[in-house]
């Protein structure tokens, strides 16, 4: 990515969050404020993606990106994951639904990236691994910069032998799915200040820090410590422009919520939300994605219809109790102005 200054007015990015919440309204109003929206591809077919990306085109001529999945397809205990959807099952049935196929797809893996090189973005970030040498080449060829999200030091070296123009560095902070290229618990996660730094001691790659940003301070913070850009999610959740489900974005509101931590009950991969029940009760969830994350969708459908936040899975970062519900332009604007803030301060 020579630079993300070199597409934007500010170098913020708005973190794509599969599921809904980054919608091309979300994306397109934080292109037009000066920053780099995204849309999240992940859990949508190559179609729905192609569809996502020209209403974008119609609400912004600014510059912004799309995330996609990479294929993930490690071993699974087949064994741990039934004895883990018979709990699921009557759970499920309680409120009236079954389980969804267990199944492993790829998520419309090669459609998606046939479609980004018929119809180029301005930047293409992936997360759960990363492309092959040739694939990143193509989308390069087509105009697109190419950004690979990594959580630990051991993940750079493969990204930038493949030629990645930029890494997203992910600290344990952050919200939602861990971005990097496995779901192996060896250690509980790099914070992101600490893998920034180790990260910047060994590439010249530049690098947009991702994990519990949330105003001016943090993103002076990260910048002092080798980033060229900030990515923030949480921060945006709250927004009108949002497509977070009302329930989810009342919780991140409510004093009820205390806490995130990292579960895989509701996906079968670690991922940061709010400590709700559901959580809670499935402490010990396999790693088996997505395959889990497809066997808990209907029940994650009928919480939201119901407006139930305990069967949800209400993705979120540390810093979530900071997140405003004020419009995409405003938070950019006060982001802008708070790091402003810092500098003068100095």
């Amino acid at each position: 990515m020579g630079s993300v200054r070199e597409l934007v007015r500010w170098p913020l990015i708005q973190a794509p969050m599969g599921g809904g919440p980054s919608r091309p309204e979300l994306a397109a109003a934080v292109s037009n404020a000066g920053g780099l929206g995204f849309l999240a591809a992940g859990y949508k077919t190559a179609d729905e993606m192609a569809a996502e990306i020209a209403v974008t085109k119609q609400l912004t001529g600014e510059a912004f990106g799309v995330n996609v999945f990479v294929p993930y397809a490690p071993p699974v205990d087949r064994s741990a994951v039934e004895r883990y959807l018979a709990q699921l099952e009557r759970e499920a049935s309680s409120v009236g639904v079954g389980l969804g196929p267990a199944d492993w797809t790829d998520d419309d893996w090669e459609p998606k990236l046939a479609r980004l090189l018929r119809d180029p973005v301005a930047v293409v970030s992936f997360a759960f691994g990363c492309p092959s040498r040739d694939q990143i080449a193509e989308l390069q060829r087509v105009g697109s910069q190419v950004m690979v999200t990594i959580t630990a030091p051991s993940e750079m070296e493969l990204a930038a032998e493949r030629g990645v123009d930029a890494l997203c560095v992910q600290g344990i902070e952050a919200g939602a799915h861990r971005g990097g290229f496995t779901d192996e618990e060896e250690f509980d996660g790099y914070g992101l200040l600490a893998l920034l730094g180790l990260v910047r001691a060994a590439t010249s790659l530049p690098l947009v820090a991702a994990g519990g940003i949330m105003d001016g301070r943090d993103i002076a913070a990260v910048f002092v410590a080798g980033a060229e850009a900030v990515q923030l999610g949480t921060a945006f959740l709250r927004s009108p422009e949002s497509g977070a489900h009302a329930t989810y974005k009342e919780a991140l509101a409510d004093p009820a919520f205390t806490t995130t931590a990292i579960t895989r009950a509701f996906s079968g991969r670690r991922a940061r939300g709010l400590v709700n029940r559901f959580m809670v009760d499935h402490p010990s969830a396999p790693s088996a994605y997505p395959q889990i994350n497809a066997a808990t969708r209907p029940l994650r459908a009928e919480a939201a219809r119901r407006g139930d936040p305990h069967h949800m899975s209400l993705w979120a970062g540390q810093g979530f109790r900071r997140a405003e519900a004020l419009p995409a332009a405003e938070i950019v604007d006060r982001l802008v102005a708070g790091y402003c803030d810092v500098l003068g301060a100095r």
